[in-house]
């Protein structure tokens, strides 16, 4: 296939006599595009960019302004940038694979610009601009080969259109708010989380704006729109977060460049389906990942808070994993003074005897957390973490839980990826929580198998408030944070814990497919599984936590969502309602299937009331629709399986 790439420049005189030089690159497909330009007729000063998106036939303005520019500790880069030169486009291709996520298999193909510009003390900047069929992306590059500085301030910032609707959640060092629904006259000014879900207004365009291929170069990043409702500023760390350890602005050593700032863009199904935050992030130089394997975990902590202390809760847990056919089971905080029968030892043997694998938790230690609970420091050093890897390597423990990290600094940034590493030369999985949003990570260590970094069942024990604001709040999060990356939610839950569910039990059974987390943590007591009827619990046996592909089928934030997924020829269904006010009746189009292939379907759907299933067994084809009674804040399950004749 040939890719047609306009790039152009060219001059614009207006009535006004000012006058803008403008390179503009598209998208293979030709649906996006993104125009540079300066209000100055000496090609230098300010330079901004603009983003656009093929409606109907022609290209519509979705950004107006994205404000380019950094400040650095010796020198600006912003105001006065004279252009140098724009390289021949060239097109990215590639091809890649995943051990785990949305889709196995990833393609993606991009047009790319390099812009030069200098300073006015002949200092180069770089902008690296791609367009890709599902968004854009852009990072700053400084070319030369030596110097040490500090970064002052990032002056990225989207300008969106008032009437832009917006999906963003408070800022919050453990990135664990509630996603907020604004626009026009009810837009919020304070900081805000990445990623950030906007719908410009009267069109089909979605974008998700986060950043991706964070290195140890620099710090995490969230947006602020405190000095302006409507511009989105990239803004640093909080002094304070961390116990105010760590600097704020990054420290960077040249050549250097700056992580991709990231635009997903098209329809929602696109916004779902995309893996752009993946495939703009550097590629795994791991030899090989036979041993970073996916599945389920059973997980005693959501119903006993101190589950881990108790040796008898442990084995509970592990015959749990083991009567559901999941390979995992976690010991969570509390595992080094294990009592009542056995101690830590006693439980992995038990454990191992099962056939199940075990995972650990710890704390990320140091002065950078308040929380005091043990094992608390084995994390923090590259000598803490060899002698402690090198102890669960021969006590048969596949991966470790790190929690508490509390800042996005560059320090904690640099401890994310020590963490990483060094686990990695010990063949052994990592799972963040209590941490940063993902930033494509999980191709470059595919031993990170999740993230929390969400508002998730746990917060059930937090207070009354979750258990009414759940529903929709799970509606959300497939369009906006599971969009970016791993998330574990530690879904599932048909019990009750401190506070209870007012979502039924379809739309727990459905979290199973619509949340994505390749270590997927089911979060209920042994019994809350065991009591399932047989559908529902041969369901959660089966159910995949990596997937061959992933389809958005219906949905908008706030109020539903039905997403397909595939594993191998299997096809896995999950759809949830927020609604508080009625009952409805879905219709249900099966045009993902394979054509000419027959399947057997067990829809697993809401009962007569919310505690309640009502199963059925179908034949169905792509051609095939069924209607399925969803009760309100109810969902459904469907497992699709092909019928040989």
């Amino acid at each position: 296939m040939k890719f047609k790439i306009i790039l152009v420049f060219f001059v614009l005189l207006s009535s006004c006599h000012s006058w803008s030089q403008q390179l503009q690159l598209q998208s293979p497909n030709r649906k996006i595009a993104m125009s540079l330009h300066a209000m100055d007729s000496q090609n230098q000063g300010e330079w901004y960019l603009k983003v656009y998106y093929q409606t109907n036939t022609n290209l519509s303005e979705i950004i107006p302004k994205i404000s380019l520019g950094l400040s650095r500790s010796d020198q600006d880069f912003s105001g006065e940038l004279h252009f140098l030169k724009a390289t021949n486009p060239r097109i990215i291709k590639e091809h890649y694979g995943l051990p785990f996520g949305k889709k196995a298999t990833r393609v993606n193909t991009a047009n790319e610009v390099i812009v030069s510009f200098e300073n006015p003390k002949k200092a180069k900047l770089n902008l690296i601009i791609r367009a890709y069929n599902d968004g854009i992306a852009f990072r700053y590059e400084f070319p030369e080969k030596q110097g040490a500085y500090t970064i002052n301030d990032e002056l990225t910032a989207y300008e969106i259109p008032k009437d832009h609707k917006r999906w963003l959640e408070k800022w919050n060092p453990a990135n664990e708010g509630l996603y907020a629904a604004t626009s026009d006259d009810k837009i919020i000014q304070q900081e805000w989380c990445y990623p950030a879900l906007f719908n410009a207004s009267g069109q089909s365009c979605w974008y998700l704006l986060h950043e991706a291929d964070l290195d140890r170069n620099y710090c995490g990043t969230k947006l602020s729109n405190t000095k302006d409702s409507n511009t989105y500023k990239l803004t640093f760390p909080d002094p304070k977060d961390g116990r105010g350890k760590g600097e704020s602005k990054p420290a960077i050593s040249l050549p250097w460049k700056s992580p991709w700032r990231v635009i997903t863009m098209g329809s929602l199904s696109d916004i779902v389906e995309s893996t752009l935050i993946e495939d703009v992030s550097t590629p795994t130089r791991f030899k090989t990942t036979d041993w970073v394997k996916p599945g389920k975990v059973s997980w005693n902590y959501w119903s006993s808070n101190h589950g881990t202390k108790d040796y008898k809760t442990v084995c509970e847990f592990a015959d749990l994993a083991v009567k559901m056919n999941w390979p995992y089971t976690l010991l969570d905080w509390e595992w080094d003074s294990m009592a009542n029968g056995g101690n830590l030892e006693d439980a992995l043997k038990y454990i191992h005897s099962k056939g199940i694998k075990p995972l650990m938790w710890y704390n990320s230690g140091g002065d950078h957390t308040w929380v005091p609970s043990t094992p608390k420091d084995r994390m923090l050093t590259h000598k803490n973490r060899v002698e402690e890897f090198t102890k669960l390597k021969k006590l048969g423990v596949v991966g470790v839980k790190v929690d508490f990290f509390e800042s996005e600094k560059q320090d904690m940034i640099q401890y994310y990826l020590d963490i990483l590493e060094d686990a990695a030369q010990f063949e052994m999985m990592v799972y963040f929580h209590g941490c940063i949003v993902p930033r494509g990570w999980s191709r470059t260590y595919p031993n990170l198998m999740t993230y929390e970094a969400v508002r998730g069942a746990e917060w059930y024990n937090n207070g009354p408030d979750f258990s009414t604001t759940a529903p929709e709040h799970n509606t959300i999060l497939p369009f906006t944070r599971n969009v970016v990356g791993a998330m574990d939610y530690t879904p599932v839950t048909f019990t009750n814990s401190q506070y209870p569910h007012h979502t039924s039990y379809g739309h727990e059974l459905a979290l199973s497919v619509i949340f994505e987390s390749p270590l997927q943590h089911l979060a209920d007591r042994p019994e809350g599984y065991y009591e399932l009827p047989e559908e529902a619990k041969t369901f959660l046996k089966e159910v995949p936590t990596a997937w061959d592909d992933t389809k958005l089928i219906d949905g908008y934030p706030g109020q539903e969502v039905i997403m397909a997924r595939r594993k191998g020829n299997a096809w896995y269904v999950g759809g949830i309602s927020a609604s508080e006010n009625k009952e409805t009746t879905k219709k249900l189009h099966f045009s993902f299937l394979k054509e000419g292939v027959n399947y057997r379907a067990v829809l697993i759907a809401d009962g007569d009331h919310d505690k309640t299933f009502a199963s059925q067994v179908i034949e169905v084809d792509k051609n095939s629709t069924i209607d399925i009674k969803v009760l309100r804040r109810g969902g459904f399950a469907i497992s699709l399986t092909p019928i040989d004749k």
